[in-house]
């Protein structure tokens, strides 16, 4: 997904995309999948079950992980957007009768109309988040992660419980199926079990290894909310 943002000034596929908008658009509000791709980026950050609401143009987009969106049309364009703090954003085409992309100037945000392998379907099968469930957390997500190299190239699910500003104790299954649990604070990150611990925060992201061996990357989003 290099180059993700090249076409983002660009407004003439953005007329087409009324064609393009699936069944779910006639319903207020429909479940959907969100990943979460940050610029320039091409490994999800994020896949989270969400979801997408349209009133009067106006666009919300509530992830699941407790992390919302929200877009005011702006111009005569079709896909033309201000977010919450007044920023350009833009829906683009790319998924077809699928669903829909958003790019904001810091991130991508996928939203797909199939939630499949997402959550239970009533038959006993489990959500991509077990055993991890927003009856017990704050939020659930899926975390990237990987073993033997800082590739975070995986997903290890993980539940979130959100203390003060800035604060988060996140319990997380690992790549190599271990639990463990990481401890975040504004300036530090600790775990109680074990293991040689490096960190380090970049940009929207802070990034964990454990004795050379697991890695996560952990978004601020995830940590505080939205």
């Amino acid at each position: 997904m290099s180059g993700l943002f090249s076409g983002i000034g660009w407004t003439g596929t953005l007329m087409t995309l009324v064609a393009l908008w699936a069944a779910p658009v006639s319903a207020d509000t429909v479940d959907a999948r969100c990943d979460i791709y940050p610029r320039g980026e091409d490994h999800a950050t994020a896949t989270v079950l969400c979801t997408f609401s349209q009133r009067q143009g106006h666009v919300r987009i509530q992830r699941q992980d407790g992390v919302a969106y929200d877009f005011t049309p702006t111009g005569d364009a079709p896909g033309n957007y201000l977010d919450a703090a007044g920023r350009a954003a833009y829906r683009q085409s790319g998924l077809g009768k699928d669903g829909l992309i958003f790019r904001t100037g810091t991130e991508s945000i996928f939203v797909y109309w199939s939630t499949a392998g997402m959550q239970g379907t009533g038959d006993g099968s489990e959500s991509a988040t077990s055993p991890y469930s927003t009856a017990e957390y704050d939020a659930t997500t899926l975390l990237s992660c990987s073993q033997g190299a800082p590739t975070h190239d995986g997903t290890c699910a993980a539940g979130i419980l959100r203390g003060a500003a800035g604060e988060a104790s996140i319990r997380v299954t690992g790549p190599g199926g271990r639990e463990r649990v990481l401890n975040f604070t504004r300036d530090d990150v600790t775990t109680p079990d074990g293991g040689r611990l490096t960190w380090g925060k970049q940009g929207d992201d802070w990034y964990i290894g454990i004795d050379d061996q697991e890695f996560y990357r952990v978004p601020v989003a995830a940590i505080e909310g939205g």
